[in-house]
């Protein structure tokens, strides 16, 4: 997957995000839950365009892992909102998908860049 297909496919995981939280019920937990998994959905996409305009491999390494845990942190806040029964796990199954699998292309990439600075011996 090129750069900019990863970056289309973080911001239409942003949009479905804020889909997700606009549905959420009218409650305190509704709203405060809403809140983190607003910032945490959006930043993915945010923060891999950081990484991307990386002046270096080392600032790419440190973007990258923050990409990484606002995917898994949202991860979280999606089993949150099923767990507690907010929505029925059906109709979050598909961008719980999503959320997984941008964490480990995210944790794969970290990986990838910390041998390839390993090796250059920074």
């Amino acid at each position: 997957m090129t750069k900019e297909e990863l970056k289309k496919r973080t911001k239409e995981f942003a949009l479905r995000i804020i889909k997700v939280v606009d549905s959420l019920p009218k409650t305190t937990s509704g709203f405060v839950i809403g809140k983190q998994l607003i910032k945490s959905g959006t930043s993915v996409g945010a923060n891999y365009r950081a990484a991307c305009r990386g002046r270096s491999d080392a600032e790419f390494l440190s973007k990258i892992t923050i990409v990484e845990g606002e995917a898994d942190e949202t991860l979280f806040w999606l089993e949150i909102i099923v767990e507690s029964e907010m929505f029925p796990k059906k109709k979050l199954e598909d961008i719980m998908k999503e959320a997984d699998e941008l964490t480990a292309i995210f944790t794969a990439t970290g990986k990838s860049m910390k041998a390839k600075l390993n090796r250059a011996g920074k």
